[in-house]
């Protein structure tokens, strides 16, 4: 008996933790297949940053619930590169990154994240769950996909689209997809809504007939092991973009670890190992034909939403993902888009709480001010420009009578949040 019980609870964590990777894996591949065509070197580097990337930094990495694998905001840094020095130079640029935060990691520079202040991390959470809100406008409507430098601008394109030739169909589904992932969270908190809501709506679909955006083929299979960019010029020139990049996936992976931690009221991440994590899966990506990688906000909140307690779950979203594009390829090419879309809109809603928004913008006139300046500017700018704004307005007016003005906050209705 005393075997049994002792089983028992192992295997429901194992399980909870399997189903929570399972469900990450359903929303990071088509962000992963278009991360990879975004960046200049193709749908299958995509897939391999979020495979190899996935399963090691989860491995090593200093959060158990961070998900890491190729973002958008790499892929912004990238794009230049590809065009100025060819593809052979992203994948010099992510080995000498990753080298860069090991060295970051031994001299114990991850510790310095926790002296960004809480209105600097809770407005560029906010932000960040908008923005990703804001990516998914185009899926939701079923209207091509719009680039531009700026998401606000293409979501008013995307609109106007959609406005000139009205098809309710994927606004419909995704809207419903939304609705059960939001209001079912608080009745079932224990079920894996965005999976059963994706593969419910893939089911419709394919059975009413219904035409709508899909994710599409699939890459016949992922690339073997290279060596040859080793060989490759240019290294010192490149020496200034990876700098860049190892600060752009640092900052990324302990921000994300730090937002991770606050939506499972937790606080267990060590940065220091964490960026020993997201190194180490940056040595490996390149030999594979990957991108530079980092944490992903988006797909660490859908694995904290879904229910994972350990890296089991992140790890397991890696190996899911091969799974899925050795053997089940031919069923997610069908899954409508507006149903993904759908799932993160609803992770972006459980990202923002508004109540410790409101007391964070409460506790003085300065908090208030870079909160909202930070959320403003992640919308409207880039992450980088946010963080950068964010923090030289909280250093250059901390000390001003400005911060000095506390307005009084009722603890007594912010505890228990």
């Amino acid at each position: 008996m005393r075997q049994r019980r002792s089983v028992k609870p192992w295997t429901a964590h194992t399980i909870r933790n399997l189903l929570a990777g399972l469900t990450v894996a359903v929303v990071a591949l088509p962000l992963a297949l278009a991360f990879g065509i975004g960046s200049g070197l193709g749908a299958e580097a995509g897939l391999v940053t979020a495979i190899v990337a996935g399963v090691l930094a989860a491995a090593f990495g200093g959060s158990k619930y961070q998900v890491s694998g190729p973002t958008g905001a790499m892929t912004v840094i990238l794009i230049p590169i590809v065009a100025s020095y060819g593809p052979a130079a992203v994948l010099q640029i992510g080995l000498m990154a990753a080298g860069f935060l090991i060295i970051a990691a031994a001299l114990r520079l991850g510790k310095h994240i926790h002296r960004l202040p809480t209105s600097l991390i809770e407005g560029f959470t906010a932000g960040i769950a908008i923005v990703i809100a804001l990516q998914q406008v185009a899926f939701v409507l079923g209207v091509e996909l719009e680039a531009n430098q700026h998401i606000w601008e293409s979501v008013v394109v995307e609109v106007r689209t959609w406005l000139e030739q009205p098809e309710p169909t994927a606004l419909l589904l995704g809207t419903l997809v939304v609705v059960v992932n939001i209001f079912g969270a608080n009745r079932w908190p224990k079920l894996p809504l965005a999976l059963i809501s994706v593969s419910m709506a893939t089911l419709v679909t394919q059975a009413l007939g219904l035409e709508m955006q899909q994710i599409g083929e699939l890459p016949s299979g992922l690339g073997s092991p290279n060596f040859d960019f080793l060989t490759s010029g240019n290294w010192l020139n490149l020496l200034l973009p990876a700098l860049a990049v190892a600060f752009l996936a640092g900052l990324e992976g302990l921000l994300s670890a730090k937002i991770a931690d606050r939506l499972a009221r937790d606080d267990s991440h060590n940065p220091d190992r964490e960026l020993l994590g997201q190194g180490l899966a940056n040595i490996a990506v390149p030999f594979f034909g990957g991108v530079p990688a980092t944490a992903a906000l988006a797909r660490t909140a859908v694995n904290v939403r879904a229910g994972a307690t350990s890296r089991v779950a992140a790890v397991s979203h890696g190996i899911f993902l091969l799974i899925f594009v050795l053997l089940l390829s031919e069923w997610i090419s069908l899954i409508p888009l507006a149903a993904l879309g759908g799932v993160l809109i609803a992770t972006a809603y459980h990202m923002v709480r508004i109540e410790e928004l409101v007391t964070t913008a409460r506790t003085s006139r300065l908090d208030g001010f870079v909160l909202v300046t930070t959320l403003v500017a992640t919308v409207m700018l880039d992450l980088i420009s946010a963080l950068a704004i964010g923090l030289v307005l909280y250093l250059s007016l901390r000390k001003t009578k400005l911060s000095e003005r506390k307005i009084p906050i009722d603890f007594e209705e912010t505890l228990g949040d």
